[in-house]
């Protein structure tokens, strides 16, 4: 008899001796029990509470590549869910986080695109429980995909573009919006970037994308030459392409592009204005004048052309073109 076997057979027994009884912690006190008999038959040690699961959960996905961010994430999430439920991991079924997920959704009013995030990470971390043996099988496999609908996502304008480099203050700014509008660029790739990392001369730098991935990007003239001219302005010696404006002149963080472009944003009167949306200007734009969508991937650094197809949104002008092209 094997491993799961084991374990599921102890668990179907405790649970039909103990049905009557309506103590959680006495249910749980027997469902540690059976864990720890296995693994003792099996050779195993598992993970005695949520807070060393987790431990080794996050390891494992740093070994995996995962950046310090996402995994702030991951840790945050499960943290959550573990504080909501008040369950060791092994307790945790279907209906527990089916009524996390439920609850947070309503208590917080988060959107169904934030729900469904929330339950991949959960998924992924069961799933991650059951592959290492440490649970017979993940309470998540019952929950799907939450169905968030299509959504247009907004892309800025020529006239924005030009409104926003106008309304930069200084150099460094002008030249990271040139920069976001030229490459489509993650945020978190552009603070990374050191002044070595470019290569004037070809108009070209690599970054270090999601999953610690290389790729080469490409920038234009007009971004060289704004580049430069930031460059040639600073007084510091750090090694950052983009630094703060004030002394110690440290790296600039993504903190502090969200806000500058915020600062800019209500200066001429635009909402949200964020570093992503020039990702997906770039994208729009590209396939719109011709790009094959799998250079586009490529420039943008996706794994899946799926995401490069969300983030691009086609521009109905050229619909209504190719529709008389074509249909008419």
């Amino acid at each position: 008899m094997n491993k799961k076997e084991i374990e599921l057979l102890l668990s179907d027994e405790l649970s039909e001796l103990f049905s009557s009884y309506k103590e959680e912690d006495i249910k749980r006190k027997f469902a540690n029990i059976a864990s720890k008999i296995v693994d003792s038959v099996n050779g195993s040690i598992k993970p005695k509470d949520n807070e060393e699961s987790l431990k080794l959960f996050i390891e494992a996905k740093r070994i995996e590549g995962c950046s310090e961010r996402s995994l702030n994430y991951y840790r945050t999430t499960l943290n959550l869910v573990f504080k909501s439920v008040e369950k060791e991991y092994f307790c945790i079924n279907t209906e527990d986080l089916r009524a996390f997920l439920s609850n947070h959704k309503e208590k917080n009013n988060v959107s169904k695109v934030t729900i469904d995030n929330i339950r991949r990470i959960i998924s992924t971390y069961f799933s991650w429980l059951e592959n290492e043996d440490y649970i017979s099988k993940s309470p998540c496999r019952r929950i799907h995909k939450v169905r968030t609908g299509k959504s247009v996502k907004e892309i800025y304008s020529e006239e924005t573009i030009e409104l926003l480099k106008l309304s930069a203050t200084n150099k460094r700014n002008l030249a990271i919006i040139e920069l976001l509008i030229s490459t489509g660029i993650r945020v978190g790739e552009l603070i990374k970037l050191n002044i070595a990392d470019i290569d004037f001369e070809n108009k070209e730098f690599i970054v270090l994308g999601k999953g610690n991935k290389q790729r080469k990007v490409y920038f234009d003239a007009k971004t060289k030459i704004h580049l430069k001219q930031y460059l040639n302005s600073r007084k510091d010696n750090n090694e950052a392409l983009f630094v703060s404006l004030l002394s110690p002149y440290d790296r600039l963080q993504i903190s502090g592009v969200e806000i500058m472009l915020r600062k800019i944003g209500k200066k001429i009167g635009i909402d949200k204005v964020h570093p992503h949306k020039f990702r997906r200007t770039l994208a729009t734009k590209a396939i719109d004048k011709g790009m094959p969508i799998e250079q586009v991937q490529h420039l943008l650094g996706h794994s899946k052309i799926d995401t490069t197809l969300e983030y691009a949104m086609v521009d109905d002008a050229n619909v209504k073109i190719s529709h008389k092209k074509y249909l008419e």
